[in-house]
């Protein structure tokens, strides 16, 4: 129970500060707009890293693609904000936003770090 509590504490902070990284032209979605742009979907950065939002709600996330995985599980928050539960015990939130065409993932220290490609994710 505690450690439930001490997870929703650093994914509500998490949040908090995710929301610094917004300017003016950003354009905040709400729970149904981030599931449909995220579920189901692979988000390629332009480093060449990916965000793997299963359908099933499990959560993949990899530098490259024959590097380590690490997994979880995500749920959508209001205020564009993704949260994952990773499967070693750690936990964060991000948010996404589109800035005119461009979806740009903020992260929760306010790193701004704009989607290269989203694909349909494969079973």
């Amino acid at each position: 129970m505690r450690i439930r509590l001490i997870l929703a504490f650093v994914a509500l902070a998490n949040t908090a500060f995710a929301t610094d990284g917004l300017r003016a032209t950003d354009t905040e979605l709400d729970q149904e707009g981030l599931t449909a742009l995220l579920s189901g979907q692979v988000i390629e950065f332009f480093d060449g890293s990916k965000s793997t939002y299963r359908e099933n709600g499990r959560y993949e996330y990899t530098y490259t693609d024959d590097g380590p995985i690490w997994a979880g599980a995500y749920r959508m928050e209001a205020e564009s904000a993704v949260c994952v539960e990773f499967d070693n015990g750690s936990a964060r939130c991000d948010v996404f936003v589109k800035d005119g065409a461009r979806v740009v993932l903020i992260t929760a220290d306010g790193l701004r770090l704009p989607v290269r490609n989203i694909t349909v994710a494969a079973d």
